[in-house]
């Protein structure tokens, strides 16, 4: 058998680091990713890389997955160069990433995708199926997963399938693991739960390097901090020497002084009235106002249904019982286009499935929604008006992109992210669903976007705002509707919210709205 410097290194105990990238540089067309930054990685810790999107920290996770080769720099394990020409490379050296957007295939059952490219054979050279779910059950007994290996993945929650991409990369016995968001879609249990299984991961020496942008998160699970901004290397020290305030200081390179700017504002006539709205089978007695320049937050745990009641005051999935009034008029909304025309907006809470065409531009993505309406001139599109609306709102949401002909899928998680909200913002929305309006997104860019909806309310916009962070729905609601189950079990005031009364309703199907 031949060796080469992609096949996993022998165990060595000398080096001090498990894993180091030196002088790493990558550019793309117009743009420095990466200019000549380190990393180096314990054993047995987990190393947290902190940084605004588009610091970089996604483009060196490729580069140590394989997905990307660096322009110049080294990348090292167990003190051994190693040349990675592609991510089976990475696989054989014992790297994996868990990457921010999710990479399953939803017609194949959850074992297909645990062990895709890796499949148990039999006799006759056929996949073993049979085999294949007796891994995947004892992986999952392992993992303290509660899942049947042969049920199709579009049948999964979007934390269902974030599970399944941790399980995926936990298979591979890798001995450096990539977590990129890991918890972004996942529930506070869900996250003790992957915790367990990185503290086991880290007991056994394993490599963990933890992208997250929850403050709460890096104190509560890393040994060491690197931060980046800009695509450079900034600051790298042990969790125990930094606080939250200097680690935001160094990642924006100005102090952030408010976090969730909400301001009282005039609040105004019911614009959307919903009563007794139900989805067959999904939720049901669903009721609530919502008026002028107030922020409903929305609120309760993965399968509580918060995001099919959005869907559908939005016409993506037409209610089968109930009302929906607009300014007191009982109205229809089948589809996304009606909903439009009166005046909605849903920013959508997977960007990558429900939101952005990935092949088209940064200036394709964000146009899409207005074409029809206010920008063409009989049947012309007068696209340098177009260009120059979809300029400024680059500009105000501070999209960091090379131009707005960019592949929006060069782009980080984050910028995407703005690019949406860019989209519906320049509908100019009467009433704006929001669904994980900063999934993925920097402590910088959050305070941004949560002063641009507040903004919006001030201006009369009635926001009805999704979020699974406690932090956030109480800092920027005027109520809180909490969810279980299908059916709403209460609202809470401003002044009476707390995270521990959000809870209960959250978790007590008995609760009474």
């Amino acid at each position: 058998m031949t060796t080469n410097n992609t096949q996993r290194p022998a165990a060595d105990t000398s080096p001090r680091y498990l894993l180091e990238v030196v002088d790493a540089r990558k550019t793309f067309p117009g743009v420095v990713a990466l200019d000549n930054v380190q990393l180096r990685i314990r054993p047995g810790t987990v190393h947290a890389l902190m940084g605004e999107n588009g610091a970089g920290k996604s483009t060196l996770m490729k580069i140590i997955a394989g997905i990307y080769i660096p322009d110049q720099g080294e990348v090292r394990l167990h003190g051994r160069p190693l040349t990675l020409n592609g991510p089976l490379d990475a696989l054989e050296a014992g790297i994996a990433m868990i990457h921010q957007e999710l990479n399953l295939m939803p017609y194949m059952t959850i074992a297909e995708n645990i062990w895709i490219r890796r499949e148990p054979l039999n006799a006759f050279g056929l996949v073993d199926h049979q085999r294949m779910h007796e891994m995947t059950s004892s992986l999952f007994r392992r993992l303290g997963i509660d899942m049947d290996p042969d049920m199709e993945v579009r049948h999964l929650t979007v934390a269902g399938r974030q599970m399944i991409e941790i399980a995926k990369a936990v298979s591979y016995e890798s001995d450096v693991l990539i977590m990129d968001e890991p918890t972004s879609a996942l529930t506070d249990r869900e996250v003790e739960h992957l915790f367990r299984i990185i503290n086991d991961l880290r007991s056994q020496g394993k490599g963990i390097i933890y992208i997250t942008h929850k403050m709460d998160e890096v104190f509560e699970i890393s040994d060491d901090i690197s931060v980046f901004r800009d695509g450079q290397f900034i600051h790298s020290a042990p969790a125990s020497e930094l606080s939250s305030d200097e680690i935001i200081k160094l990642m924006v390179g100005r102090e952030v002084t408010q976090m969730f700017p909400k301001q009282e504002v005039p609040i105004g006539d019911v614009m959307l009235s919903v009563r007794n709205l139900g989805l067959e089978g999904v939720f049901e007695d669903v009721s609530f106002d919502v008026r002028g320049g107030e922020i409903l937050g929305i609120a309760g745990l993965v399968g509580s249904g918060r995001t099919n009641v959005a869907e559908t005051l939005f016409g993506v999935t037409p209610a089968t019982a109930g009302s929906i009034a607009l300014d007191g008029r009982e109205t229809v909304i089948s589809s996304p286009h009606q909903a439009m025309l009166r005046g909605l907006a849903l920013l959508t809470e997977d960007r990558k499935e429900t939101g952005l065409f990935l092949g088209l531009s940064v200036l394709e993505n964000m146009q899409m929604a207005v074409l029809r309406d206010g920008y063409t001139k009989g049947p012309f599109v007068e696209q340098h008006r177009l260009d120059h609306q979809c300029d400024e709102m680059t500009e105000l949401l501070r999209v960091k992109t090379p131009s707005l002909e960019e592949r929006i899928g060069n782009l980080s998680g984050g910028n995407q992210q703005k690019v949406l909200i860019g989209r519906w913002l320049m509908t100019k929305p009467r009433i704006l669903i929001l669904d994980e309006p900063t999934r993925g997104i920097d402590v910088g860019a959050k305070a941004e976007i949560h002063k641009l909806i507040t903004k919006l309310a001030g201006e009369g916009v009635a926001v009805i705002m999704i979020s699974s962070e406690l932090p956030e729905v109480l800092g920027m609601s005027d109520r809180i509707m909490v969810m279980h189950e299908g059916r709403v079990t209460g609202f809470l005031d401003r002044d009476e919210a707390n995270q521990v009364s959000i809870m209960e309703l959250a978790s007590s199907p008995a609760a009474s709205a």
